[in-house]
């Protein structure tokens, strides 16, 4: 039911709520097994589920604050609806999102608000897109060896049905999924730099807190204006460790 309905999606979040069912099934049949081996599986499962999706939320929410400083290309003319209502939306996604602004809920609320982001940060979006295929357990990454041992579990007790029944739903799933990534590096993006923002500078001074004294002079242009290191470790080491778990594959 959740991968069915994840195809239905066009909300990120929602999405990704539906591919949590999808999960929780392998949760479930690891645990409906009840073997030594299976319960490591669903322990092992339930860590690199967490990872990724404490990687994917993260990163979902760094993407969103990059994209302040752009705006769209093209907005939609308006056409008589609210003045309220969410700009650069058509008249259907105004009426699905129930005339909420995206951007005042969510920096990243739909899934078409990623369209060609590889080309505003390759980074991100690589990481997102590992994030992503681990999820759908694709080998290297970490979510394909745990879903080998939940289904090598299931299959070891005479399982069949319900193996045959959690490899259809992960398929489904991954249409959803590569979506995503189609949008995000084989489309068009409809961002582009602000032009207020292009030319602005600002000015700083950066202060010893120790004397109070000024240190240096130093002028902040938009394109100096980057992540936080905290930020990039913590994406770094999440996705590093959903790649290279390949070098030590075990339990």
């Amino acid at each position: 039911m959740g991968s069915v309905l994840g195809l239905t999606q066009f909300r990120i979040k929602r999405m990704f709520a539906y591919s949590t069912i999808s999960h929780v099934g392998f949760l479930l049949l690891a645990l409906t097994i009840n073997s030594i081996e299976s319960i490591q599986s669903f322990i092992f499962y339930l860590m690199q589920y967490s990872i990724s999706n404490l990687n994917a939320f993260i990163l979902l929410v760094t993407i969103g604050y990059s994209l302040y400083f752009y705006v769209e290309k093209t907005p939609q003319k308006e056409t008589g609806e609210n003045s309220n209502s969410p700009r650069g939306l058509s008249s259907r996604e105004k009426t699905l999102t129930g005339e909420i602004s995206d951007k005042d809920n969510s920096p990243v609320q739909l899934v078409n608000q990623l369209k060609g982001y590889f080309y505003i940060n390759p980074f991100l979006a690589l990481s997102l897109a590992i994030t992503i295929f681990s999820f759908v357990g694709v080998p290297p990454l970490i979510g394909f060896f745990a879903k080998q041992n939940v289904l090598s579990s299931a299959l070891d007790n005479g399982y069949v049905f319900m193996a045959l029944v959690a490899i259809l739903t992960s398929v489904i799933s991954a249409c959803y999924y590569l979506a995503l990534i189609k949008q995000m590096f084989f489309d068009k993006t409809d961002y582009i730099l602000n032009p207020v923002l292009k030319n602005i500078t600002v000015k700083a001074n950066i202060v010893n807190k120790i004397t109070n004294r000024v240190v240096k002079h130093t002028t902040i242009k938009i394109e100096n204006i980057v992540l936080s290191t905290s930020l990039t470790t913590t994406i770094s080491i999440l996705t590093l460790t959903i790649l290279f778990f390949i070098l030590n594959p075990q339990e």
